[in-house]
């Protein structure tokens, strides 16, 4: 499914927000994509309004996927008599703008290792959405799916069998989900902030392989095809480098007395 245009988008958190603060109930976004988020905090910025605020023409809202720091999420806007705390709290008792969903082998011994891309595979190949999927989180011999609540209900039913695994699928509690994604901090230096500089230094890579990367359209800041290598990394910035994995760049920690910069970057293991 393409990702939703900006318009598309601007109109539907207008109409979402005016129905919160109007008619005094929540309402939500599907998942977003990290690029979609991204589009949603330039909306915001085009209309004066702070992301800091986490307020939209008079309704309070949440980025919310399920668990903190998740990479899809939705935007639930909040009536007047709840806020993010309370919001949260009452997902945790009882979730209800989306659920999470266990996903175990029916027999351990004869199960494959299963990738993310096993899990995700299966569930397209039911003819889901993308934006109906949050994150989805695998460890060993489990994962856990983010679905919106109008879906979950189906994967469980429709899900028993990834590649040559049979599966069974169970709604648990989001807080039930014990995995997490794995970083490793990674800090050094270097000359300046620029693309290129970053990946060359997380991946080992000479600035023109990083730029040649570049140029083949295989690098993505949040969500984005990245076409400079001069452009500076904002920090909180989440990069993919096709071939070579993701990571998200933290910023700079201080500066050598030669004038480079010593940063810290979070990269995916």
């Amino acid at each position: 499914m393409e990702e939703k245009s900006r318009d598309f988008l601007a109109g539907r958190i207008r109409d979402l927000a005016t129905r919160a603060y109007n008619n005094s109930f929540v309402t939500h976004t599907d998942f977003l994509s990290v690029s979609e988020l991204n589009t949603f905090y330039q909306i915001l910025a085009a209309e004066g309004v702070s992301s800091n605020v986490h307020e939209y023409r008079g309704a309070r809202y949440v980025v919310y996927g399920g668990y903190e720091d998740a990479e899809r999420a939705m935007v639930v806007f909040l009536p007047d008599y709840l806020d993010e705390e309370g919001f949260l709290l009452a997902e945790k008792e009882a979730p209800s703008v989306l659920e999470c969903i266990s996903v175990t082998p029916v027999n351990n011994k004869f199960a494959d290792e299963l990738s993310h891309r096993d899990y995700l595979g299966s569930l397209m190949n039911l003819g889901i959405e993308r934006d109906q999927i949050g994150d989805i989180l695998a460890g060993d011999g489990q994962a856990y799916i983010f679905a919106t609540k109008e879906m979950s209900e189906m994967i469980c039913k429709e899900l028993i069998r990834i590649k040559h695994t049979s599966v069974k699928c169970l709604i648990v509690n989001p807080s039930q989900c014990d995995i997490r994604p794995e970083f490793e901090e990674i800090s050094g230096s270097v000359a300046s902030e620029r693309t290129d500089a970053i990946i060359a230094f997380v991946y080992h890579l000479s600035r023109s392989e990083a730029q040649k990367l570049i140029e083949n359209e295989s690098v993505f800041i949040d969500g984005r095809t990245a076409f400079s290598g001069g452009y500076d990394l904002k920090v909180g910035a989440r990069v993919s480098v096709r071939g070579h994995g993701k990571f998200i760049y933290k910023g700079p920690t201080g500066t050598s007395r030669k004038g480079r910069l010593f940063v810290s970057v979070a990269k995916f293991v």
